[in-house]
Order: structure tokens, then C-alpha cells, then sequence
């Protein structure tokens, strides 16, 4: 009944949010307002890389009328100097910010190179005692669905957004530079969508998080239809064991759980929901701002998954987005992590962590290529160009046939086979990749991708990075 009561109200004032942004960003950048509680002051924490840290909780702001919302905010910077930038996450839990960072891999890194670390929590509230605030929130999302009262739309990418205030505010200890932001699912999720909003930040690799709107998003109702028919007469492996029909709550949300039975069983209409979700789509979907992100200078990467319930919707970005920074790996996606020996040493994050704030002294990673095909007969040829002097050392090919469509309980359950993989070969004088795949008799439609590889060089050290072409779908009738 409470989901109902969220569904009609917020179908009721979606045409006043349409006049409202998500966040006031002179209140995000207000240092005055931050009502700073130092619970951990500046001290040198000892060890092999030596650092000053600090502890703190901040005010984000007010997150429903007369409570505040409050996060705990670790400062991690050099001994001897200020930092310049930082690398901000928010994948951490209570215990963990409250103890001493040690540090490894390339937040050792980033400290030996002059870039600071801030850490928070994006959390569910009620994972690290704060389930008052979170059922009071709830409560009066209920009633009113202002984006503001919602822990994922507003109080996550403003904690990260009032984290930047307060690690500036620190003017002994930080110097503006670049802020690049990482994480996977809700940390994915979040600073996928702080970024378009605000401009200190620079750049943000996501893991099996959304990136862009899609037909089942953006609540269309022809492709709701052709989904639940396809659902009707082709149940996944999965529900045929257990005799049931439901689909994992989070296909086909706009942006996390969905909504669409409830609201529809309520009263709504298709325009309604498809009204509510352009709304909030040009908010909260990176890819929608690529080139505008791209000229502000941020970079992105993303690793999606093949198999995700929250990226379920490769096939639509790979045809409307192909100029995205994607990774992909066969069968992977939360809860999966594909085949273990494959892209073994893969170090995508690490490399673009130590691109982003050390240009000078590591190669670029590889940027997205474009992808052609031809059926010539039984076969399809794919070419697959990176642009000039991109210095791409392997590449594979991955396939699938009559895949199920996006969205559906199919589409997670049913694997990349194993058998279904290529080396790619490479003309020289082209300058192209290429694949010849023989096309299974009855094959309605193929779905592929392929991965490629360029080692980098960082202080000696050899780092792996992997990147895709765009999803690809080929109609083969």
C-alpha cells in the first residue's frame, strides 16, 4: 500500500519537479554551511607511506524539515605538503572510516604523487544507524516524492558534492586539482549523476551502474508490452526451476527498483510514467551529457557488466551511445563475475586513476572504436577501426545468438557460451581488426562484442588495461 501511495503522488507532481533541479549548487559549494564536527583532528598516521588524515562529520544539508543529514568525511593527504585533488569514494562503512587508512595499490599512488584522498558513505541509512532518518524519509517521500527527500537522487550525490566543499575548505592541507570519483552499483550509480551537475568534478569510472535512458527507462509502452509478451512465452531457466513468472525487481527501472506494475494497478497511465521518467532521465544519466562532459574535460569509464540487473540495457547504449569508454566482460554483473581467467590482470581503474592526475608519466588509455559488419553469405565479418596510433595489442570477439531481449529474467540468466569467443586478427594495412564468425543455421540475431588490450608503463610497472567496442545487435533475418 505505501509503494502505491509513493506511485500516485509522484505521478501527480511529476510536472512540478519539472520545474525544480535536483540540487541547489551555490548551497552545495557553501563551505558556512557545512557545520563541521572534527572528531579525529589532523594527525600523522605512521607506516611504510606516511600520511596526515583527519575525521570529521559534515552537514549535507537538510534532508527532510528539521533533521539534518550528516556523513563522516576522512581526509588522507601527504606528510609535507598539500594535496593537490583527490580521489573521493563513498564505498565504505562506518567501522572502516573510523579507523586509521592504510594504504595499497594505487591510493599509494595517488598519496606518493601529491593527490589527496577523501572518503565517505553511500550507504542504505539504515546500514550504519541511521534507520530514523531513513524511515523518516521515506515517509515523507511518500507523501510529497520531492526528489529531494530521496536518499538516491538527492542526500548520495550531495554527500559527495559536500565532501568536495569540506576537503577544499581545508586550505592547509588541499589545493584545487582534479577530483576523480570511483565505485561500483550505488557508488557507481552516484557520482555518475554528481558529475553532471557539478563541475569540480573531473572524472568517475562506474561499475555496474545505469548510464543512459532506454525505451524500458524512459517507461515506453510498446516496448513494456513486447517485454511482458516475450516474458509470457519464453520463461528464463530461472523461473522454469522454480515455477514462478517474476521478473528481478530492478529490470526495467528507470534508475533502481521499478515501479511500473504499482503505479499502473493504481491508476496511472503509460503517459504518466513515460512524463515522470524524461523528467528525471536528463538529471541523472551520464551518457546524455557525454560531449558536454567531454568538453569540460572530465573523463569517464564504465564497466557495465553483460548480465546486470541495474545495466540491463547494453544493446540500446551500444547502438545510441557508441562513443562511450565501455569495458566489458562475458557474464558479468552483480553477483557474476564471468569467466575468471578472462582479461586476467586486468588493471582498467588503477590506469585510469593514475592517467587522470599523472598524464606526463603514463600512456593514454585506448579510446572507443567503431565497429562495421557485412554478411557475406553463411559468415559476418566484423571490422573493428581504434583511431590512429591507438596501439592496441589483442583483441577477441564474444557472441551470443537470439539473445532475449532487455529487460527480461532471459537476458541475465542465459550465458555468453564459452565455445562463442575469437582471436581477432589485424590488417596491417587497413588498420582494422577482424573477425569471421559463421552464423548458426535459423539465427534470427547476433549480439557481440569484442575486447581489446593495451599495456601501459606507470614508474616501471606494467598495467593491463581492456576496453570494448559498443554492444552491438545484428538483425540477421
Amino acid at each position: 500500500m505505501k509503494q502505491v501511495i509513493v506511485i500516485m503522488y509522484f505521478i501527480c507532481s511529476y510536472s512540478l519537479l519539472a520545474e525544480v533541479k535536483l540540487f541547489d549548487m551555490a548551497a552545495m559549494r557553501d563551505a558556512s554551511t557545512l557545520e563541521v564536527e572534527v572528531l579525529k583532528d589532523w594527525y600523522v598516521v605512521p607506516g611504510k607511506i606516511k600520511t596526515r588524515q583527519k575525521l570529521i562529520t559534515i552537514k549535507v544539508g537538510e534532508f527532510i524539515p528539521g533533521k539534518d543529514y550528516r556523513v563522516p568525511v576522512r581526509f588522507i593527504v601527504p606528510v609535507g605538503q598539500k594535496a593537490k585533488g583527490f580521489h573521493l569514494t563513498g564505498g565504505n562503512n562506518l567501522k572502516s572510516i573510523n579507523n586509521d587508512a592504510r594504504l595499497r595499490g594505487v591510493e599509494a599512488d595517488l598519496i606518493q604523487g601529491g593527490v589527496g584522498l577523501v572518503y565517505t558513505i553511500v550507504q542504505k541509512l539504515d546500514s550504519w544507524g541511521q534507520r530514523e532518518l531513513s524511515q523518516q524519509s521515506e515517509a515523507l517521500f511518500s507523501k510529497t516524492l520531492n526528489s529531494h527527500y530521496s536518499v538516491q537522487y538527492w542526500a548520495w550525490p550531495a554527500s559527495l558534492m559536500r565532501s568536495i566543499t569540506a576537503a577544499y575548505a581545508e586550505e592547509d592541507y588541499f589545493e584545487k586539482g582534479q577530483v576523480a570519483c570511483s565505485g561500483g552499483s550505488k557508488n557507481g550509480a552516484t557520482p555518475s549523476v554528481a558529475v553532471i551537475h557539478d563541475e569540480r568534478i573531473s572524472a568517475v569510472h562506474a561499475t555496474v551502474s545505469p548510464i543512459s535512458e532506454s525505451p524500458l527507462r524512459l517507461c515506453d509502452e510498446k516496448a513494456w508490452a513486447d517485454l511482458r509478451e516475450y516474458n509470457k512465452h519464453h520463461p528464463s531457466q530461472t523461473n522454469k526451476r522454480s515455477k514462478q513468472s517474476g521478473m528481478h525487481p530492478f529490470l526495467g527501472g528507470t534508475h533502481g527498483p521499478r515501479y511500473n506494475e504499482a503505479a499502473l494497478a493504481a491508476g496511472a497511465t503509460w503517459q504518466d510514467l513515460k512524463s515522470l521518467a524524461n523528467e528525471l532521465a536528463d538529471q541523472i544519466f551520464p551518457a546524455k551529457h557525454f560531449e558536454i562532459l567531454k568538453k569540460r574535460g572530465v573523463e569517464l569509464s564504465f564497466h557495465p557488466g553483460t548480465h546486470d540487473f541495474v545495466a540491463y540495457d547494453m544493446a540500446y547504449v551500444g547502438k545510441n551511445y557508441p562513443q562511450l569508454p565501455i569495458y566489458l566482460k562475458a557474464n558479468t554483473g552483480h553477483g557474476k563475475g564471468g569467466d575468471k581467467s578472462q582479461f586476467r590482470g586486468q588493471a582498467n581503474k588503477t590506469a585510469f586513476l593514475l592517467r587522470h592526475f599523472f598524464a606526463s608519466e603514463i600512456e593514454s588509455l585506448l579510446e572507443s572504436p567503431q565497429v562495421t559488419t557485412k554478411k557475406e553469405g553463411a559468415y559476418l565479418q566484423i571490422e573493428v577501426q581504434f583511431p590512429e596510433g591507438s596501439k592496441v595489442e589483442t583483441g577477441e570477439v564474444f557472441w551470443m545468438y537470439n539473445r532475449a531481449p532487455d529487460g527480461s529474467e532471459a537476458y541475465l540468466s542465459e550465458a555468453f557460451p564459452s565455445e562463442n569467443q575469437v582471436v581477432m586478427e589485424y590488417n596491417d594495412q587497413k588498420g582494422i581488426w577482424l573477425a569471421k564468425i559463421k552464423i548458426t543455421e535459423g539465427s534470427q540475431q547476433i549480439d557481440f562484442f569484442s575486447t581489446h588490450k593495451k599495456s601501459l608503463s606507470f614508474k616501471g610497472r606494467k598495467l593491463e588495461t581492456y576496453l570494448s567496442s559498443p554492444y552491438t545487435r545484428i538483425d540477421l533475418k
